[in-house]
């Protein structure tokens, strides 16, 4: 993990304009103006969220004249993906019990 991160992943993504705000800018680069459009909160407040998606390391940005253009880092999300990995087993491990005690009873 980089150590100039200064948000945690799982705490980036944990609000739900946040995770809105990836999903834009994994379709493609948008500026903050652009951004904004999708929101019904103002442009400061978006650019919150996407200094603490930058922080965090999600979101890279560059300036474009005197534009600054944001866009997904999705490489940080693998820490997310490699802990809901850990727990696959123990959800296939209950849907095999429900399934056999769903088979056991019809019978």
């Amino acid at each position: 993990m980089s150590e100039q991160r200064k948000h945690d992943v799982f705490q980036a993504i944990s609000d739900s304009t946040r995770r809105t705000l990836l999903k834009l800018l994994a379709e493609r680069e948008m500026s903050i103006v652009e951004v904004a459009e999708h929101f019904p909160i103002s442009r400061t407040a978006v650019n919150k969220h996407l200094h603490i998606l930058s922080n965090a390391g999600i979101v890279k940005s560059r300036k474009v004249g005197r534009e600054t253009r944001y866009i997904l880092e999705a490489k940080p999300l693998i820490e997310i993906q490699d802990f809901l990995t850990f727990f696959e087993t123990y959800w296939e491990d209950q849907l095999a019990g429900l399934k056999k005690f769903v088979e056991e009873d019809s019978h």
